[in-house]
C-alpha cells in the first residue's frame, strides 16, 4: 500500500470515501492507481481528480456501490459506461443482504479484495472480468451457506473464485482455523491464495513455464483428490518444515504454488508498505543470517536475483519485529511461519515468472529496508 494525501494535507488512507478533516470527496482511480480529493467536473454527476496531471483531466463517475453497503471508493471512467468498477466488476453473485451479517461481511470482502486487486495492478498482473468476449477473465461469487442448503466451499474453479461470506465472521475463522491446524487465517489470505489457483491456469497452464513448474514443485497430474485426502487423514510429512511454507502447501503441488504465491503476494504488498511509510528497519538491533544466491530459482539477471534477495531479507527481518510488536499487545504473531531455503526458491519462481509476464527492472529494496550485518547472526526462529 502506498500513502496518500488530501489537498489539504491530511493523510488519506485506502478505504476512505472522504476527508475527515476538509470534507472532500475521495476517490480511488484505478487506471492511474491513485486515491485523492475530487472535484467536481463540469458535468452533474461527474468527477475529476483534485490533482490530475493529464490534459485534458479525466472525468469519472462514482461506482454504483459507493452509497450502498458495499460502501465502495472506486471510480469508474466517464468513457467506460458502465455502473460499476473494476473491482466490483468482478463480483458476479453476493449475499442475501436482508440477511444477518451479510452487509457488514459484503462491506468487508470487497474491502479486502479492492486492497489485494491493487497489490496485482501494481506488479501488472492482469485483472478483467470473465465474460463470453474475454473468456479467461475472473469472477467471484460471495455466497453464503443457508439452513437446509448446501455448504458453500470457498474454492476456485475456471476463473470463479467462490468465497463463503462468513470467513468475515472472527468467531467462524477462528474455529476453522484451530481445526484445520492452520496458523493464518483471514479474508485477504483466503483471495491472494485463490486467486494463485486462477493465476497458475493463466500463467502456467499450456505455457513454456508448465515443465519449470514441474521441477519446483513436482507434477500437477498428480491426483488432486487423493493427495488431500491423505493430507487430512495423515497430515503432512514430519520434515515439512524444512521443504514447504506451511502444512497445507505439503498435500499437493497445487497447493504448494497457491501457498507460496500467496505469501509473495503477502511479502510485496506488505513491504511496499512500509517502504511507503519510511518505516526504517536499517537500524533495528536485530541480525540474521541472510539467505543468499543459493537459495535463488535462477542466478540471472544477477540485478534481478541481488534485488529480490533484498527483498526477501528484509522481509525476515520485519516480519521477526512485528511479531515482536504483537506479542507486546497480546497479539497472535503477524506471520506465523518461517522461512527456509526451498520456500525461496519457490517464492523467486514465482517472482521471475510475474517479472516473466511483465518485463523490467526490478526494484531495489530502499536503504530502510537494508539488513544490518553482524557476526554470529541469525534467523529468528518460531516461538
Amino acid at each position: 500500500m502506498k500513502t496518500f494525501q488530501c489537498t489539504c494535507r491530511q493523510p488519506l488512507f485506502f478505504d476512505n470515501t472522504e476527508c475527515i478533516k476538509c470534507g472532500a470527496k475521495v476517490g480511488y482511480d484505478p487506471s492511474a492507481r491513485v486515491l485523492c480529493a475530487l472535484r467536481p467536473a463540469k458535468r452533474t454527476g461527474f468527477w475529476r481528480l483534485a490533482r490530475d496531471p493529464r490534459r485534458p483531466a479525466r472525468e469519472f463517475r462514482f461506482c454504483a456501490t459507493r452509497e450502498q453497503s458495499v460502501r465502495c471508493n472506486w471510480l469508474v471512467p466517464s468513457e467506460d459506461g458502465e455502473e460499476l468498477c473494476l473491482s466490483c466488476r468482478l463480483t458476479r453473485t453476493i449475499p442475501i443482504l436482508d440477511r444477518p451479517k451479510n452487509a457488514s461481511r459484503l462491506r468487508d470482502i470487497e474491502s479486502g479484495k479492492r486492497r489485494v486487486l491493487f497489490a496485482l495492478q501494481n506488479l501488472g498482473l492482469p485483472v478483467a472480468a470473465k465474460s463470453e468476449s474475454n473468456p479467461k477473465g475472473l469472477l467471484f461469487d460471495l455466497l453464503e451457506s443457508l439452513p437446509g442448503g448446501p455448504a458453500v466451499l470457498t474454492g476456485h474453479a475456471d476463473g470463479v473464485i467462490t468465497l463463503n461470506v462468513a470467513e468475515a465472521d472472527d468467531d467462524y475463522r477462528e474455529k476453522f482455523r484451530e481445526n484445520l491446524g492452520e496458523p493464518y487465517r483471514t479474508v485477504v489470505g483466503h483471495l491472494r491464495h485463490e486467486l494463485a489457483h486462477y493465476f497458475w491456469d493463466v500463467l502456467v497452464r499450456d505455457t513454456d513455464w508448465l515443465p519449470r513448474f514441474r521441477e519446483v514443485f513436482g507434477s500437477e497430474e498428480t491426483d488432486y483428490g487423493a493427495a488431500l485426502r491423505h493430507h487430512y487423514a495423515a497430515g503432512p510429512p514430519e520434515d515439512w518444515r524444512t521443504r514447504f511454507i506451511s502444512a497445507y502447501a505439503a498435500s499437493h503441488p497445487w497447493e504448494d504454488w497457491a501457498e507460496s504465491f500467496a505469501h509473495y503476494l503477502h511479502l510485496r504488498a506488505t513491504l511496499e508498505t512500509v517502504t511507503s511509510y519510511r518505516l526504517n528497519t536499517a537500524k533495528v538491533p536485530l541480525h540474521i543470517d541472510a539467505f543468499t544466491s543459493d537459495a535463488l530459482y535462477l542466478q540471472e539477471p544477477k540485478e534481478s536475483a541481488e534485488a529480490f534477495l533484498g527483498w526477501v531479507n528484509a522481509w525476515v527481518l520485519l516480519t521477526a519485529v512485528l511479531n515482536e510488536v504483537a506479542r507486546s499487545m497480546g497479539q497472535p504473531d503477524i506471520y506465523p511461519f518461517v522461512m527456509n531455503g526451498p520456500v525461496v526458491t519457490k517464492l523467486h519462481f514465482v517472482h521471475c515468472l510475474i517479472q516473466d509476464h511483465r518485463p523490467g527492472k526490478a526494484e531495489a529494496p530502499p536503504a530502510s529496508l537494508a539488513v544490518p550485518e553482524a557476526e554470529g547472526a541469525s534467523q529468528p526462529s518460531e516461538g
